[in-house]
């Protein structure tokens, strides 16, 4: 079998979870429908501890054995997908380093420490990171840039995300995500402009703002905002999550495109080729 026709071998971290699941649950989709199919799901894997480890775990069909070791498991040419948490995710890319693995991370929450620590590690592995792995938010993260540049600093930016009430950090990565985009529109840097939610006597808005908020209940599975307002009109930038396998197959696609990439930090518009 030639390297263009070989499945890309891929490990799914977090495999119980919610989104662990749905990654298994689109793969075993493309496994049914696509012969021969891209790629092989050869490890799901949770951590030490957890109930289930050792046992089979089915998913739409596909049927692994849940393990915790990503080192017995890890080799050069496999792909981890990643939406678990920043700690977990940085042991796990420690070993995608020594074992060679490339790497998709959908983690979100990290700290700057931990960004700079995943951004060294990058240089290392091929490794796809994005705040977030739709489709949709990637080209409309494309598109808040290209408005923020045109209508500059005479419209104020507003930035409002929702999501379900379990999710662990606020405000989310794809909002961060927006936020850059417009700050590099604007030609600025977001630390010097963004303002997350606002309490008390703040005053008149000043020009050049970024203001971020965030919104949590139910079981919404993500609504991103971007407004620009200005005087006598306004442009929304909306997306709307209405599942979360978006983002698996979003993921699913990114670990097929880092196949024979040489190490570095690619994010999901070089994925579609923006």
């Amino acid at each position: 079998m030639s390297s263009s026709t070989t499945p890309v071998e891929i490990i799914v971290l977090g495999a119980q979870g919610r989104m662990g699941r749905m990654v298994l649950a689109a793969c075993a989709k493309i496994l049914r429908e696509k012969h021969p199919a891209p790629l092989s799901v050869i490890a799901a894997l949770e951590a030490k501890g957890t109930p289930g480890v050792g046992q089979k775990l089915t998913v739409d069909g596909l049927e692994l054995t849940l393990s915790d070791s990503l080192e017995a498991v890890a080799k050069p040419g496999s792909v981890i997908v990643d939406f678990t948490v920043p700690e977990a995710s940085l042991i796990a890319l420690e070993v995608a380093v020594r074992k060679g693995a490339a790497y998709v991370l959908c983690t979100t929450g990290f700290t700057a420490e931990q960004k700079s620590r995943v951004e060294e590690i990058s240089r290392r592995i091929p490794m796809v990171w994005s705040p977030n792995m739709s489709v949709g938010v990637t080209v409309l993260t494309k598109v808040a840039e290209t408005v923020a540049r045109v209508l500059g600093e005479d419209f104020d930016v507003e930035i409002i995300e929702a999501h379900h009430n379990q999710k662990k950090d606020a405000p989310s990565g794809t909002a961060l995500g927006f936020a850059e985009s417009v700050a590099k529109g604007l030609e600025t840097s977001l630390d010097k402009v963004a303002v997350y939610g606002r309490h008390g006597l703040t005053g008149a808005r000043p020009k050049g703002e970024i203001g971020i908020h965030a919104v949590r209940g139910g079981d919404i599975a993500g609504d991103h905002t971007v407004l620009f307002a200005g005087d006598g009109e306004r442009v929304e930038l909306r997306h709307m999550a209405h599942d979360r396998r978006i983002f698996a197959s979003g993921a699913i696609r990114a670990a097929l495109f880092l196949k024979g990439k040489p190490p570095g930090l690619y994010t999901m518009t070089d994925v579609l080729g923006l």
